[in-house]
C-alpha cells in the first residue's frame, strides 16, 4: 500500500505506547483514525489530541479478550466509516514470573490480550476486509522475543512466539486463498520506550492475583529492572517503530525487524536448531 490518505486505519491499543505512535504516523498520511484501547483516559487524551488537529478519529474503549467487544468495535468502524484498510492488532501486555510459578490468571491474562486479541481482530474485521476487494494490510504486533529465546517474561515470549507463527499463517493463506488484495506484516521490535513493563497498571481486576499468589523473587524483579534500564538508555522511541513499520507497509515487507542490531540473535538461535545445540540465553 502505498497510497494512504482517507483511508481507514483501526489501531489496538492505540491511546499509547506504539499504538499512538501508528496513529501519529497514519494521521500524518492523511488517514482517518480508529482507536481502540483497554484505558479510557489514555484513549480520550488520544482522541483529544488528532481532533484538535482536525483529524476525523472513532474510539472505544475495548477489553480485545473479549470477542464480543472486538466484534461490536468491528461494527461500529464499518457503520461509521464503511471500510477498513490497515487493521494494527497492536494491543499487548507483558508480565513477569517463572514458567512454573506464573498463576493460571497470569497465563489467562497475558495469552487473551496477546494471542486472543489478535484472534479476535482478525475474525472480525479480515473476512469485511476480504469482501470488500479494497487493497488492505494487516499488521500484528509481536516482539523481538517472538524470534529468539531467554529466560524472564515467559508468557510474554510464549504469546509473541504464537502471534509470529498467526502472522505467517494468516499470510500463506491470503495467498493460497487469492485474497491478493490483502497482504500481512509482523511488527517484531526490541527495546522500545513504552509502557510495557508496567503493564500491571491496566490489568483488570478480575485478572488481578490474590497476594499470596504473588512469587516474583529478586531474579525476576531483578530481570524487569535490567529491561527497563536497557529501554531506557538504549531503547528505539515508539515513534521510530511506527516510522519503520509504515515503510514496510509500503514495501509489502512481512517481517518487521526494527533493531538491527538484535538480527544477529535470531541467526545464532537458528542455527541451533539446525544443529541440535541447547537454546542459548541471549539475554534478550
Amino acid at each position: 500500500m502505498k497510497d494512504f490518505k482517507n483511508k481507514v486505519a483501526v489501531i489496538t491499543g492505540g491511546g499509547s505506547g506504539i499504538g499512538l505512535a501508528l496513529a501519529e504516523q497514519a494521521a500524518k498520511l492523511g488517514m482517518h483514525l480508529v482507536l481502540a484501547d483497554i484505558d479510557a483516559s489514555a484513549l480520550e487524551n488520544a482522541v483529544s489530541r488528532f481532533e484538535a488537529q482536525g483529524v476525523r478519529v472513532l474510539s472505544r474503549v475495548v477489553d480485545v479478550r473479549n470477542e464480543d467487544q472486538v466484534t461490536a468495535f468491528a461494527d461500529a468502524v464499518y457503520a461509521e466509516f464503511g471500510g477498513a484498510h490497515l487493521l494494527f492488532n497492536n494491543a499487548g501486555v507483558g508480565s513477569v514470573g517463572k514458567v512454573w510459578e506464573s498463576t493460571a490468571t497470569d497465563w489467562d491474562w497475558v495469552m487473551g490480550v496477546n494471542v486472543n486479541g489478535v484472534v479476535n481482530g482478525i475474525r472480525a474485521f479480515v473476512p469485511r476486509m476480504i469482501n470488500s476487494g479494497e487493497e488492505g494490510h494487516v499488521i500484528n504486533t509481536a516482539s523481538i522475543a517472538g524470534l529468539v529465546s531467554g529466560h524472564g517474561m515467559a508468557i510474554y515470549r510464549v504469546s509473541k512466539h504464537a502471534v509470529v507463527i498467526l502472522s505467517e499463517v494468516l499470510q500463506h493463506e491470503f495467498a493460497l486463498y487469492g485474497h491478493d488484495h490483502l497482504s500481512a506484516s509482523v511488527l517484531c521490535p526490541a527495546w522500545t520506550k513504552t509502557q510495557i513493563t508496567s503493564s500491571d497498571r491496566i490489568r483488570p481486576d478480575e485478572m488481578q492475583n490474590a497476594p499470596e499468589e504473588i512469587k516474583v523473587g529478586p531474579v525476576e524483579i531483578g530481570h524487569l529492572k535490567k529491561m527497563q534500564s536497557l529501554i531506557d538508555k538504549t531503547g528505539k522511541t515508539a515513534e521510530e517503530v511506527a516510522a519503520a513499520t509504515f515503510d514496510a507497509i509500503r514495501e509489502k515487507k512481512f517481517y518487521i525487524l526494527t533493531h538491527e542490531d538484535f538480527i544477529p540473535a535470531i541467526a545464532i538461535r537458528g542455527k541451533d536448531i539446525l544443529a541440535g545445540n541447547n537454546p542459548r540465553d541471549l539475554g534478550i
